[in-house]
């Protein structure tokens, strides 16, 4: 990130306040196509997509020089089974039957990856059929993945090493017009029984996805809580990554007091009768999201402590010379430092946080923010 960009980030937040979380976001007219790498900055990639929130696909161009387009798929675009058999055969993998529901998910089993080929193989060789069921290996989907927004409101992409799909995309706020009159979301946003309005009264408000074919070595970003359903058009390997950063911290936040104060509504009737009922919470919470208030606090530490550090080290003219390592830049260690005090400052007042004991915590959460701030206060005159 350059000096112009990191501005850029920082008025957009301070007059914008970014995508608000909670907001229902109206749908693009379209996904954009980025076609050029050698014409496409990552100040491009900040400016356009991170900070409005939207999502865009890449062109194969993008990934042409990956060892997996060439090692793992055969001369016609199939996946190369006997590759991956011989260097992951015996690597136990997640897979989940696709036939199968348990809420909004499918149960698993885990196996050998020999044996979800042997499978693979053979529901090829009877037409797309097995009465094992329809199963996908986790992140290396063979059928559709349930109608969710990706874990922590973090932002996605995902590159087809081979095959071809096909993404339903709403933007953020839309999903709730999809719910059914006992709050739930769909499993299948297809399914006919989205029609009825005695169980989806407010389907009528929803508008249509945002639809996308992904051709083999494309990769699409997927944004922040942007619900999305996702069909795997033939044989189909892919690889996807999440991230969190200073655009969509504060999404973050914002979805963990969410599945809090859900919690708290399911197990209220106790609030007077169980002992540590604001501990029994943020234990359950993090059974359900696979983290707590007093973890989020620690994620932010850790990552306020690297950039904080990358900061001092190019503030320091011995540091800054003789460091070769290559990390994150200055600047957008600083539009993260801005992001996360913002973040934090609201933390350390919310009623729930102030419950949860910080006393072992070094720093504690109030000093780190006096660091974050002095941190800003300095970003602001000199860098």
């Amino acid at each position: 990130m350059d000096r112009e960009t990191r501005l850029f980030a920082e008025n957009y937040f301070r007059s914008a306040r970014g995508p608000l979380p909670g907001r229902v976001c109206p749908p693009p007219a379209r996904v954009d196509w980025i076609e050029k790498p050698e014409s496409f900055s990552y100040a491009d990639f900040f400016k356009g997509y991170l900070l409005p929130n939207v999502p865009c696909v890449f062109s194969s161009t993008f990934t042409e020089g990956w060892g997996s387009r060439r090692r793992w798929v055969t001369a016609d675009g199939k996946p190369d089974f006997d590759h991956l058999l011989r260097n992951y055969g015996d690597v136990v993998v997640p897979v989940a039957n696709c036939e199968l529901q348990e809420y909004n998910s499918n149960p698993k089993e885990h196996m050998p990856l020999r044996d979800y080929i042997g499978y693979w193989r053979e529901h090829i060789q009877g037409g797309y059929a097995s009465p094992r069921g329809c199963l996908y290996l986790k992140d290396w989907h063979l059928c559709r993945s349930p109608f969710h927004a990706d874990i922590l409101r973090s932002f996605s992409w995902s590159v087809n090493i081979c095959g071809r799909k096909k993404w339903l995309l709403f933007p953020p706020g839309q999903e709730e017009a999809l719910r059914d009159r006992h709050g739930s979301l769909p499993y299948d946003v297809t399914s006919p029984t989205l029609l009825d309005r005695r169980l989806h009264p407010k389907q009528e408000h929803c508008s249509p996805p945002l639809e996308v074919i992904q051709e083999a070595g494309e990769m699409i970003f997927v944004p922040s809580g942007w619900h999305h359903q996702v069909y795997n058009l033939e044989d189909t390997i892919s690889i996807n990554h999440n991230w969190i950063n200073g655009c969509n911290l504060a999404n973050m936040w914002h979805f963990l007091q969410q599945e809090l104060r859900l919690v708290q509504q399911e197990i209220v009737q106790w609030k007077d009768t169980m002992p540590d009922w604001h501990h029994h919470c943020q234990v359950i919470m993090k059974s359900c999201t696979g983290i707590n208030f007093e973890e989020f606090y620690h994620f932010l530490k850790v990552i306020a402590e690297r950039r904080l550090l990358i900061l001092a080290k190019s503030m320091d003219p011995v540091e800054s010379k003789g460091s070769e390592v290559v990390e994150l830049g200055p600047q957008q260690a600083a539009f993260d430092i801005g992001r996360i005090a913002e973040v934090l400052a609201s933390v350390v007042v919310h009623p729930d946080f102030q419950r949860v004991d910080t006393s072992a915590c070094s720093p504690r959460p109030e000093e780190l923010l006096q660091q974050l701030e002095e941190a800003v206060a300095t970003i602001a005159t000199s860098l």
